[in-house]
C-alpha cells in the first residue's frame, strides 16, 4: 500500500512531459501563480456571485430586495483578479522568447486576457448612477435603463463571459510550456469541472435572476421592468408562494 502511494505521488510530482525534472527561473512560476489565481479561481467566483446570487433560495423576494452581498463579492473578487493579472504580466513582460506555436498562441491568448480584464476593469466605473425609489434621488441610469446602462450592460456580461471562456485554453498551453507536474493540470481540471456542473445546475434552476428585478421588484411601474432583461438565459424570479425559485 506504501509502495502504491509513493508510486502515486511520483506520477503526480512527474512533470508533464514525463521529464526528471522541469527547471523555471522563479518569473515563470511567480507569473503562473498569480494568473491561475486571477483567472482560474477568483475572477470565475465574482462572475458566479453575480450572476446566480442576486436572489438567494433563502430570500424571501420580492419582499426582501436589493441584497449586496452578490455585489460586494463581485466587485472586491474581480478587482482582486485583476490586480493578480497586472502583477504577472509585469513578472513576465520582455522573459519567455516565442521559439514555439504553442508559446506564440499562449502570447496572443493571454494578452487577450488582459486587455479583456482591464476592459472590464473600465466598463465597471461607467456603469452610470443607480437611482430607483430607495435612492436620495429617484432618476438614475440603472433605475431608468438609459442608453448608457444598456450599453454597459451589453459590454460588461459579453466581455466577461468571452474572457472566461478563453481562461482553459490559455491556461493550459502554459502548463505544458512550464511543463508543469501533473497533479496541477488534474487540480485544474478537476475545478473547472466543478464550476462546469455548478454553473449548469444554477442556470437550470433559474439561479441567474434579472438585475433589474432583483433590486426593485416586478411591479411594471418601475421603467427597467417594460424591457426584456439583457444577456442570455435571464430568468425573471417568480414570488413565493406561486411555486418559488
Amino acid at each position: 500500500m506504501l509502495a502504491f502511494a509513493q508510486s502515486a505521488l511520483d506520477w503526480l510530482e512527474t512533470p508533464l512531459s514525463g521529464a526528471a525534472r522541469a527547471d523555471l527561473p522563479p518569473w515563470t512560476y511567480w507569473h503562473a501563480r498569480l494568473m491561475v489565481f486571477a483567472w482560474a479561481f477568483v475572477m470565475p467566483v465574482g462572475a458566479f456571485a453575480a450572476r446566480f446570487f442576486k436572489v438567494t433560495p433563502a430570500q424571501d423576494w420580492p419582499r426582501v430586495l436589493d441584497r449586496k452581498g452578490w455585489w460586494r463579492a463581485h466587485f472586491w473578487l474581480q478587482n482582486l483578479g485583476i490586480a493578480a493579472m497586472t502583477l504577472g504580466l509585469a513578472l513576465a513582460l520582455g522573459q519567455g522568447p516565442m521559439v514555439s506555436g504553442a508559446a506564440l498562441a499562449h502570447h496572443l491568448f493571454g494578452w487577450t486576457l488582459v486587455v479583456l480584464g482591464w476592459l472590464q476593469f473600465a466598463s465597471g466605473w461607467l456603469r452610470g448612477d443607480k437611482g430607483g425609489p430607495t435612492a436620495p434621488k429617484l432618476r438614475g441610469d440603472h433605475y431608468d435603463m438609459t442608453p448608457r446602462r444598456v450599453a454597459f450592460e451589453y459590454v460588461h456580461k459579453t466581455v466577461g463571459w468571452a474572457a472566461l471562456a478563453l481562461v482553459m485554453p490559455t491556461i493550459a498551453l502554459g502548463l505544458a510550456l512550464a511543463d508543469a507536474p501533473r497533479w496541477m493540470a488534474l487540480v485544474l481540471g478537476l475545478w473547472t469541472a466543478a464550476l462546469i456542473a455548478a454553473f449548469a445546475r444554477w442556470q437550470l434552476s433559474g439561479r441567474c435572476v434579472d438585475t433589474y428585478q432583483a433590486i426593485w421588484g416586478p411591479d411594471p411601474a418601475h421603467p427597467g421592468n417594460r424591457r426584456r432583461p439583457i444577456g442570455w438565459g435571464v430568468a425573471l424570479p417568480r414570488p413565493r408562494g406561486r411555486d418559488g425559485i
